[in-house]
Protein backbone atom coordinates (compact mmCIF):
# COMPACT_ATOMS: atom_id res chain seq x y z
CA UNK A 1 0.00 0.00 0.00
CA UNK A 2 2.88 2.55 0.82
CA UNK A 3 4.63 1.54 -2.64
CA UNK A 4 0.89 2.45 -4.20
CA UNK A 5 1.01 5.75 -2.69
CA UNK A 6 4.48 6.92 -3.60
CA UNK A 7 4.16 5.74 -7.07
CA UNK A 8 0.49 7.75 -6.85
CA UNK A 9 2.39 10.70 -5.46
CA UNK A 10 5.33 10.57 -8.24
CA UNK A 11 3.05 10.20 -11.12
CA UNK A 12 0.95 13.12 -10.35
CA UNK A 13 4.59 15.17 -9.44
CA UNK A 14 5.32 14.07 -12.86
CA UNK A 15 2.28 15.31 -14.23
CA UNK A 16 2.17 18.69 -13.08
CA UNK A 17 5.88 19.51 -13.90
CA UNK A 18 5.27 18.22 -17.59
CA UNK A 19 2.05 20.59 -17.61
CA UNK A 20 3.83 23.50 -16.61
CA UNK A 21 6.68 23.01 -18.75
CA UNK A 22 3.86 23.30 -21.81
CA UNK A 23 2.29 26.31 -20.59
CA UNK A 24 5.56 28.21 -21.48
CA UNK A 25 4.94 28.19 -24.59
CA UNK A 26 1.30 29.04 -24.68
CA UNK A 27 2.01 32.22 -23.34
CA UNK A 28 4.60 33.36 -25.60
CA UNK A 29 3.21 35.01 -29.12
CA UNK A 30 5.14 35.86 -32.44
CA UNK A 31 4.50 38.02 -35.38
CA UNK A 32 4.73 41.28 -36.69
CA UNK A 33 3.78 44.57 -35.91
CA UNK A 34 0.71 46.32 -37.57
CA UNK A 35 0.14 49.31 -35.46
CA UNK A 36 0.72 50.80 -32.47
CA UNK A 37 -1.04 53.17 -30.26
CA UNK A 38 0.06 55.20 -27.24
CA UNK A 39 -1.04 55.58 -24.08
CA UNK A 40 -0.40 57.29 -20.93
CA UNK A 41 1.82 54.59 -19.32
CA UNK A 42 3.04 52.88 -22.37
CA UNK A 43 1.50 51.51 -26.02
CA UNK A 44 -0.31 49.16 -27.53
CA UNK A 45 0.68 47.28 -30.58
CA UNK A 46 -1.06 44.82 -32.90
CA UNK A 47 0.32 42.30 -33.78
CA UNK A 48 -0.57 39.46 -36.40
CA UNK A 49 0.86 35.86 -36.00
CA UNK A 50 2.19 33.14 -38.52
CA UNK A 51 -1.52 31.97 -38.11
CA UNK A 52 -3.35 35.10 -39.01
CA UNK A 53 -4.46 35.73 -35.44
CA UNK A 54 -4.72 39.22 -34.16
CA UNK A 55 -3.34 40.43 -30.62
CA UNK A 56 -3.63 43.76 -28.59
CA UNK A 57 -0.08 43.55 -27.16
CA UNK A 58 0.14 45.95 -23.97
CA UNK A 59 3.20 47.02 -23.02
CA UNK A 60 4.44 49.77 -20.48
CA UNK A 61 7.66 50.25 -18.14
CA UNK A 62 5.91 48.73 -15.49
CA UNK A 63 4.59 45.20 -16.78
CA UNK A 64 8.21 43.96 -18.47
CA UNK A 65 10.17 45.21 -15.15
CA UNK A 66 11.55 48.49 -15.22
CA UNK A 67 12.97 51.01 -18.10
CA UNK A 68 16.14 48.39 -18.45
CA UNK A 69 13.90 45.89 -20.15
CA UNK A 70 11.36 48.60 -21.94
CA UNK A 71 11.50 48.85 -25.44
CA UNK A 72 10.17 50.87 -28.09
CA UNK A 73 8.18 48.77 -30.87
CA UNK A 74 8.07 50.08 -34.48
CA UNK A 75 5.68 48.97 -37.16
CA UNK A 76 6.61 46.04 -39.50
CA UNK A 77 8.87 44.67 -36.51
CA UNK A 78 9.02 40.81 -35.88
CA UNK A 79 8.23 39.93 -32.58
CA UNK A 80 8.28 37.66 -29.77
CA UNK A 81 6.03 38.85 -26.49
CA UNK A 82 5.74 36.71 -22.94
CA UNK A 83 2.93 37.26 -20.97
CA UNK A 84 -0.97 36.80 -19.74
CA UNK A 85 -3.28 36.06 -22.88
CA UNK A 86 -6.71 36.48 -21.97
CA UNK A 87 -9.61 36.81 -24.54
CA UNK A 88 -12.76 39.21 -24.52
CA UNK A 89 -15.67 38.03 -27.31
CA UNK A 90 -14.04 39.58 -30.42
CA UNK A 91 -10.33 40.28 -29.42
CA UNK A 92 -7.24 38.15 -28.19
CA UNK A 93 -4.78 40.30 -25.37
CA UNK A 94 -1.65 39.89 -23.74
CA UNK A 95 -0.38 41.81 -21.52
CA UNK A 96 3.27 42.09 -22.21
CA UNK A 97 5.80 40.66 -19.13
CA UNK A 98 8.86 40.12 -21.52
CA UNK A 99 10.25 41.46 -24.60
CA UNK A 100 12.22 38.43 -25.97
CA UNK A 101 12.99 39.34 -29.43
CA UNK A 102 12.89 42.29 -31.89
CA UNK A 103 13.93 41.77 -35.72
Amino acid sequence: MKNLKRIGFLAVLIMFVVSCACMKDKNTISGKVESIEFGKDGYTAKINTAKNEVYFATISIVNVGGPQNYKKLKEGDEVSLKGEIWKTDTEKHIKVKEIVSVK
